[in-house]
């Protein structure tokens, strides 16, 4: 029989910048296996990367949480204010969103929505967003059963690598 995993969430360091670093890489080239070619994924290179993260964690624009199994970083959540225009700052946005393959459907993610759907809460925001590729099915059903509602009319054309893929914008309250 094995023992139930036991996940903890808590605030990003910055000598975690490299896991995480790391692990948005695998995670999005997981995610994204059979829906971009995988040339088009991980343009970046790591230390612009690695950078990146380095400064949200240092200055928390966004907002960075990880998600640990046991010590090991298993995934993390970016959050903030919406960066959408013209949007109210009581709007908040997940930025980013990524758990390990090997912890996919073992409520990592649903750990982390918590974490960031709660410090939203206490900096006063009262609905969230986030942007999901359309053909990501997996995290559309994952916000869709976490109560995100899908706004059609937001549908938008964004770069990613060489190539250009559709998201959509998902939006629920924070009650």
């Amino acid at each position: 029989m094995t023992s139930p995993l036991s996940i903890d969430v808590r605030p990003a360091v910055l000598r975690e910048a490299q896991a995480i670093a790391d692990l948005h890489v695998s995670a999005t080239a997981a995610a994204y296996q059979g829906l971009v070619p995988d040339e088009h994924l991980n343009t970046l290179p790591m230390p612009k990367r690695l950078s990146l993260w380095r400064e949200a964690i240092e200055y928390g624009d966004p907002q960075v949480q990880v998600a640990l199994d046991g010590d090991k970083i298993v995934g993390f959540v970016g959050f903030d204010r919406s960066r959408d225009k013209g949007t109210k700052n009581t709007v908040g946005e997940i930025w980013s969103i990524y758990v390990a393959a090997s912890h996919w459907d073992k409520g990592v993610g649903l750990a982390l929505w918590d974490a960031a759907r709660e410090a939203l809460v206490e900096e006063g925001c009262t609905t969230v967003t986030v942007w999901i590729p359309l053909r990501n099915e997996r995290a559309l059903r994952f916000f869709d059963l976490a109560g995100f509602k899908r706004e059609l009319n937001t549908a938008k054309t964004v770069p990613m690598g060489d190539i250009k893929i559709e998201e959509i914008r998902l939006k629920r309250a924070l009650d």
